[in-house]
């Protein structure tokens, strides 16, 4: 047995690049694995052939720890050249809701300042939003602004729909920030610090199904930041209300609030149903009802924010080749089928609400590794891998064959395709679908 590949040490994992010599080719004995959760990741991993559990803290290659884990020990270990492990170390500068927005209005400026003609379009996908305490004043400013409009109060550090409510008027929120903002009569006198939250327009132009309000959930995967490497995961799943949509009940979190944790203590929860339609169901609903461009253009429009919200914060995050993230991107759609960014993920939950959701997640989380590849198995060219697209590669990713088959232009055939089949089959007739629109419209020009 080997020794041991963490070593404890002064310098952090992503400035020890070439101090340690690379071990052989991964592929010529078992891949030694950890996990620390017992959900479908760990079925995953046991699953898989020539993969093996490591014991205790012994030598192991792929590590999908949690992310205190990742904060308690990432600065003080060695990693060898081939392992991996989930996570980067300030993966929170895109995944906690207040510096999500912080970073998005920062780089919006950045652009501004030095592009000075930025497309305001392309920037306006998440609402406005504030950061209490610290940015209460501006956010009355704008509250002001609007008056009866109504807004969502979110804790900036919590998941699965905890700690949050809506409100109309600033007297809701008095408990709340009840003596926060009166000066101190004396400095040194110790005060509880309050919870950081984030307050945002509410959407309350919901797009309905059944009266049922729903959001996106999205995977995204990222293996670099440095350059940034992107794979888009076609599957996904629309999450539901349990109650019909109203403005009525602002209080009623059945109604307002889609997270599964929350709608699963509801009365008439189907936990085998779990209020989810898979992607591809989505896709075919919304095709039906409102047709290819329209639809394409909303795709299109979920692409932008995943690639602007990711370079927000390229400069940002410390790039590690040992590190990958999987984010679960939240999308709202309003009635116009414009798409609002909610919120990103750094831990999206693997535990099943169901055996189509467990086939789910078993699948994406299988690829997740068949991308990573460990087993050095791929060239580095692929465009798919599984359910998995390269959408951007330190620039978009575009289908050049597909595009001389079907005569669309460049702009026309980036490589995403979430919500369609994962057969070649389908993704061809919809190329060709997109090619005849595209000729058509073209005549149209022309003829004019």
């Amino acid at each position: 047995m080997a020794s041991s590949t963490i070593t404890k040490g002064k310098v952090p994992s992503y400035m020890a690049h070439g101090r340690q010599r690379a071990r052989g080719i991964i592929s010529d004995r078992e891949i030694r694995f950890k996990c620390f959760f017992q959900n479908t990741i760990l079925d995953v991993l046991r699953a898989r052939a020539g993969w093996q559990e490591a014991q205790g803290d012994g030598d192991w290659d792929f590590y999908w720890c949690d992310r205190e884990w990742l904060h308690s020990n990432y600065d003080t270990v060695f990693l060898q050249e081939h392992q991996k492990i989930l996570h980067f170390r300030n993966h929170y500068e895109l995944t906690r809701k207040n510096l999500m927005v912080k970073n998005l209005k920062r780089f919006r400026k950045q652009m501004d300042k030095e592009s000075k003609k930025i497309d305001a379009q392309a920037w306006d996908f998440f609402p406005s939003t504030f950061e209490l305490p610290s940015e209460y004043h501006l956010f009355v400013e704008e509250f002001k602004r609007y008056p009866g409009a109504i807004w969502i109060m979110k804790p900036a550090a919590k998941s699965q729909g905890k700690g949050i409510f809506l409100f109309r008027k600033l007297k809701d929120i008095t408990d709340w920030k009840k003596g926060e903002y009166q000066p101190l009569p004396d400095p040194n006198i110790p005060k509880d610090i309050p919870e950081t939250y984030v307050v945002q327009r509410y959407i309350d132009n919901p797009y309905l199904i059944g009266g049922r309000k729903f959001d996106i959930r999205i995977y995204v995967l990222v293996v670099s930041y440095n350059p940034l490497k992107v794979w888009l995961y076609r599957g996904g799943f629309a999450r539901f209300s349990n109650t019909r949509f109203s403005l009525d009940s602002i209080e009623d979190t059945y109604i307002h609030l889609t997270n599964v944790a929350v709608q699963k203590t509801s009365p008439d929860y189907d936990p085998e149903k779990g209020c989810k339609w898979s992607a591809q169901q989505l896709r075919k609903y919304l095709l039906a009802k409102h047709g290819l461009e329209k639809v394409k253009n909303m795709f299109f429009a979920i692409d932008n924010i995943i690639v602007k919200s990711l370079q927000s914060v390229q400069k940002i995050i410390i790039n590690d080749k040992h590190c990958f993230e999987m984010y679960g991107y939240d999308i709202l759609l309003d009635n116009n089928l414009k798409p609002w960014l909610i919120e990103i993920n750094a831990s999206p939950s693997l535990t099943a609400s169901g055996q189509e959701d467990y086939d789910l997640k078993f699948g994406l989380l299988n690829d997740v590794l068949n991308v990573l590849d460990l087993e050095n198995r791929l060239t580095g060219k692929e465009k798919r891998i599984g359910g998995w697209d390269l959408m951007w590669d330190d620039g978009p990713v575009f289908l050049e064959a597909m595009a001389q088959d079907t005569g669309l232009p460049s702009c026309l055939t980036v490589n995403s395709f979430l919500g369609c089949q994962n057969s070649r089959k389908e993704q061809l007739r919809e190329m060709y679908t997109l090619a005849e629109t595209y000729k058509s419209s073209m005549n149209t020009i022309n003829a004019s």
